[in-house]
C-alpha cells in the first residue's frame, strides 16, 4: 500500500517561529522545507501522512 499525504504552507513569524513549528509538530506535522515566500516573509512547507481507513 503506498503511503499519503497531505500538505500545508505556513507563515512563520520571526518572533514566534519555534512556538508556531512546535505546535504544528505535536499536531504530527513534519517540516519539509522552509523558504523565503513573496512577500519576504518565510514560509514552512509542512507534511503528515493521511492515515487508511
Amino acid at each position: 500500500m503506498r503511503s499519503q499525504w497531505e500538505y500545508a504552507t505556513v507563515p512563520l513569524i520571526d518572533h514566534v517561529t519555534k512556538q508556531i513549528l512546535d505546535q504544528w509538530g505535536e499536531d504530527g506535522w513534519e517540516l519539509v522545507q522552509v523558504v523565503t515566500g513573496p512577500t519576504g516573509g518565510l514560509v514552512a512547507y509542512m507534511k503528515r501522512q493521511i492515515e487508511a481507513g
